[in-house]
């Protein structure tokens, strides 16, 4: 089968919920359950913040405890790196993801300013990181909206690379227009930091859904009551496979309101060696 062919094939198979690979070995997606709704949340936080470990403790909280009801919360830490000069740089800590946040305060927030912890719920609400009961609203409101179903597969595809596949489909009750990215998202959990430095110094700091990456593979309308993708996304050996999610959602190009997710486990075994 010519590749381009044998990826179209796969691609449809993803939106029934499983995908069949070139060697013949079967890969099931991850859709989440469904009966739940799920939100993703993002805290935009620092190792140089002595604010910030407070609401690293909420976002492990949300992730590994998952206390709201009939809700699957994707958790994501995104670290800034405007702290980095004032005695210590975060190892996390990315351009990209100050960005980010600047971006969100351009398009959503308005505030003329950012601050951290931030936690951005769905890309259109926000909360002091810390603040767990305002966060739990926020998760419940965001909740509310009909969502489209992302599914999830991501298999090795040599050293440096992730093959990530979503199928997408949309609901009918689904409202919402415009152009959406597509995004993957890769997050590690259980990391560690000793910072010697800044605001945190002396202090061991635990970190849950760390963003590794954060890539855009494609973009979708929702005219198209279902679609698929698969792109590589960039993979480093060093990462811990037994504590990386790939999380992948739609997102509005202008509103950055995030109208559907999912997410899985990479499948490290299988894919071009």
């Amino acid at each position: 089968m010519a590749e381009k062919t044998r990826w179209m094939y796969a691609a449809g198979l993803l939106l029934a919920g499983l995908v069949v690979l070139g060697d013949g070995s079967r890969l099931t997606a991850a859709p989440g359950p469904a009966s739940q709704s799920i939100v993703v949340v993002e805290l935009f936080t620092s190792e140089g913040c002595s604010s910030c470990p407070p609401a690293d403790d909420v976002l492990s909280q949300l992730a590994l405890r998952q206390p709201v009801s009939n809700v699957h919360v994707l958790a994501l830490s995104e670290h800034v790196d405007y702290w980095d000069r004032l005695g210590w740089r975060d190892p996390f800590s990315s351009p990209e993801f100050s960005a980010r946040q600047s971006n969100y305060d351009a398009r959503v927030f308005h505030a003329n300013q950012v601050y951290t912890p931030q936690l951005v719920i769905d890309g259109h609400l926000e909360s002091v990181g810390s603040n767990a009961r305002a966060v739990q609203r926020g998760i419940e409101q965001a909740a509310a909206s009909p969502k489209a179903a992302v599914n999830v597969a991501a298999v090795r595809s040599g050293d440096h690379d992730l093959r990530v596949e979503l199928g997408i489909s949309v609901p009918a009750r689904f409202s919402h227009s415009g152009t959406f990215d597509a995004v993957v998202a890769i997050t590690e959990d259980k990391l560690t930091s000793e910072v010697r430095r800044g605001e945190n110094g002396g202090r061991t700091l635990r970190h849950t859904g760390v963003v590794r990456s954060l890539t855009t593979i494609g973009t979708w309308s929702p005219q198209e009551s279902t679609w698929s993708v698969n792109a590589l996304v960039p993979w480093n050996r060093a990462w811990k496979p037994a504590d990386v999610r790939v999380v992948a959602f739609l997102q509005n190009r202008e509103t950055r309101h995030i109208v559907g997710a999912g997410s899985t486990s990479p499948d490290l075994h299988t894919g071009t060696q």
